[in-house]
């Protein structure tokens, strides 16, 4: 009853606060709406109005600080009527703000549930229909719809700069930029209130107002550019780009049209203000277009191509004119003279001669600017080529190749991996992985010779198409200089496998006299010692003593016989004599008869069945070299002992031939248990030389032997040595 009266209110709070976020949600829609329609009514009610302002008063004698006089005369070999210009500057304030509203209605259409899309619109409508002079000229004289428009206008760059603060996910990020917002709140609501710039009133106010909004314009983009880098998913880094791009395409043109509209910058003519409206509503015309194709962001279009001919043709253009401009004057200080048809034509020829190799080179700039040098790869190559002829160490070669990628697509991190010893290891790097890692196989003649591992630009950003096919070329690249690197380095581990080897061989020969030293010195010749003086002592009682003598020629007999057989183990240590007495295939023979009567009699007390031991007749073996013979001789001696022993079988055949390779192939099969888990724990080192002895025996020849378990059970070893 207790947890029932606990848990109501968790369950009822919860939907309530739903119902709240609903209600909310709903007022925002309803007041976007009404907003949004009364000011696109009022707008609209005005138009009219203002042309007849236009060509009755503001174009000729200006209106305020809205419209500036703009005489006619001075508009060159252009003729155009008083009413012509009225209508252009009509449809130049009309086209600007129809296609805000354009904006904000297909916003609502596609978000009207979500609250940053109505925001959205919201600021469409706002800063739409504020920002041009139309509602200023028309509504003078009106006092409500004065005021109205002035909070419209206050609206919109509130909510302009509110939704590129929040966008895309609805908070302030970094949360500094809330005090930014706030400071914004206090400068236009105070100009609202004020009825213009709260700073007009102040010395420097031009100066202040171009503070201002450069600040202004700064915070936002980078506020964007920080969610790009730390916050956002990939989905949210491709509606940054749009964002940040509308933004700064908008605001670089209404600051640099704000400039040129200075007085002393232009000759004041109507069809200059043509130009520069025209020119300044394009480039503000940025922004809703960028923020529609971000907020829909399931149709999100590849924008890294846009920002780079924007780049381009923004350079280029600045570049074009600053040549022009420049060889106008050279051309008219040169000659002395002004407005000359040669010096015109001249400077248009220098124009012409440089736009295409001047647009290469920017075209160049900007994409190493951007993504590196993925549209030069040959250059990068030659570069590569001139690095690599220098002599170098083989990992040095493989830096020289890492750096060369990772400098030329600029990435953080580049690393290269090759097979060595059977094991991926790292042997080249440059930089360290910052962001995600991904791998791109070296192939080469069909075989895949290591990995090349690359850190994307930023998280979640993948790589392009021009790319991978800038990878494509310095892989196909990379493969023979990995090869040569990997033979490299094989060869040095293979000249260190073979000095270990050495060392091996003469630590065993050392390690093998010291043991015979030890035999002979210990062992054999103090017992030889001790024959002599019996020997001797005997001598002494043959005359004397005969009896005595005779019992102690009978111990030293015994002494001499003991001595021989200890002999004869120690030279059957070192090599069976059965192979110099009998050969291979008889030792073996004679082994095998050996291990079967004892088997016999072990089974008989048993009661189980006896094991049978055959030796496949080989065909006759040529010469082999001492060593495979004790080598045949001791895996095969070995490996019956362990079967006699562990495997329970009852039958086993031992086979020995020489292979088309000209190999020595020893197998031996029984029908046992086979191989189980504690199988492998018996044979080193108790019951014999054990199977890593095997393996040894084998290896020190050049061989190879396995144990395995056999087709239909039982136990198979299989060595082969090559002769």
């Amino acid at each position: 009853m207790q947890q029932t009266q606990d848990g109501l209110p968790g369950r009822t709070n919860e939907p309530a606060a739903r119902t709240l976020q609903k209600r909310l949600l709903v007022c925002f829609q309803l007041w976007a709406v009404f907003f949004s329609l009364f000011t696109a009514v009022s707008y609209c009610t005005g138009i009219p109005e203002y042309y007849q302002k236009l060509i009755s008063t503001c174009i000729v004698d200006g209106c305020g600080t809205f419209v500036p006089a703009m005489p006619l005369e001075n508009a060159g070999s252009v003729h155009l009527t008083l009413e012509t210009y009225g209508i252009i500057f009509v449809c130049i304030d009309v086209v600007f703000t129809f296609v805000y509203y354009a904006a904000a209605l297909f916003l609502f259409w596609k978000g009207f549930r979500e609250p940053m899309a109505i925001l959205a619109a919201l600021a469409m409508v706002a800063f739409g229909t504020s920002f041009p002079s139309l509602t200023s000229v028309a509504f003078q004289g009106n006092a409500a719809l004065e005021w109205w428009f002035a909070f419209v206008s206050t609206l919109g760059w509130i909510g302009l700069s509110l939704l590129f603060l929040l966008f895309p996910n609805g908070s302030f990020v970094p949360r500094w930029t809330v005090v930014v917002f706030v400071l914004i709140l206090i400068v236009d609501i105070g100009s609202f209130i004020n009825r213009r710039m709260i700073w007009y009133e102040m010395n420097g106010s031009v100066y202040l107002m171009a503070l201002w909004y450069v600040g202004m314009t700064l915070v936002l983009v980078y506020s964007q550019i920080f969610r790009y880098l730390k916050v956002s998913s990939r989905a949210q880094r491709q509606q940054t780009k749009w964002v940040v791009f509308g933004l700064a395409v908008g605001m670089t043109g209404f600051i640099g049209m704000s400039i040129l509209f200075d007085p002393r910058l232009n000759d004041g003519s109507a069809l200059t203000y043509v130009y520069l409206n025209a020119i300044l509503n394009l480039s503000l015309l940025a922004i809703p277009v960028t923020l529609t194709m971000a907020v829909l962001r399931h149709r999100l279009w590849d924008i890294d191509p846009l920002v780079k001919r924007t780049l381009v043709y923004g350079a280029l253009s600045l570049c074009v004119a600053a040549i022009y401009i420049f060889s106008v004057y050279y051309l008219g200080r040169l000659f002395e003279t002004k407005n000359n048809l040669f010096v015109s034509l001249t400077s248009t020829a220098i124009v012409a001669v440089a736009f295409a190799p001047l647009k290469e080179k920017l075209q160049r700039l900007i994409n190493r600017m951007l993504k590196g040098r993925h549209d030069d790869p040959y250059a990068v190559l030659l570069e590569l080529g001139s690095q690599l002829v220098r002599p170098m160490a083989p990992e040095s070669m493989l830096e020289a190749l890492a750096s060369t990628i990772k400098e030329s697509l600029r990435l953080p991190y580049a690393g290269i991996a090759i097979g060595v010893g059977g094991q991926d290891a790292f042997v080249a790097s440059s930089g360290a992985p910052l962001h995600e890692v991904l791998s791109f196989p070296i192939i080469h003649r069909g075989e895949r010779l290591g990995t090349l591992y690359l850190s994307s630009r930023s998280p979640g950003e993948a790589f392009s198409s021009e790319d991978n096919k800038f990878l494509d070329v310095l892989l196909h690249q990379a493969g023979p200089i990995v090869e040569n690197v990997n033979m490299t380095l094989g060869m040095k581990l293979l000249a260190k496998d073979l000095q270990e080897s050495r060392e091996k061989l003469v630590l065993a020969r050392e390690e093998e006299h010291r043991q015979i030293r030890k035999n002979l010195h210990d062992d054999l010749a103090p017992r030889l010692a001790a024959l002599a003086l019996n020997a001797a002592t005997a001598e002494k009682y043959v005359v004397k003593k005969p009896d005595i003598a005779i019992e102690m020629l009978g111990d030293l007999r015994k002494i001499i016989r003991s001595t021989v057989d200890e002999i004869r183990t120690l030279v059957h240590d070192l090599r069976p004599p059965s192979l110099d007495e009998l050969g291979l295939i008889s030792a073996i023979q004679e082994r095998i008869s050996e291990l079967n009567k004892p088997a016999r009699l072990l089974a008989d007390e048993q009661g189980t069945a006896p094991i049978h031991i055959q030796l496949h007749e080989p065909p006759p073996l040529p010469d082999l070299p001492a060593a495979v013979e004790v080598a045949a001789y001791r895996i095969v001696t070995e490996s019956l002992a362990n079967v006699v022993k562990h495997s329970q079988a009852t039958e086993c055949s031992v086979k020995l031939y020489v292979s088309s390779s000209k190999q020595l192939v020893i197998e031996v099969t029984d029908n046992g248990k086979g191989l189980h888990s504690s199988y492998t724990q018996w044979l080193p080192g108790k019951g014999g030389i054990g199977l890593q002895s095997l393996r040894e025996r084998a290896a020190e020849l050049g061989g190879q032997c396995s144990i395995e378990q056999a087709e239909h059970g039982g136990t198979r070893v299989l060595a082969i040595l090559p002769i």
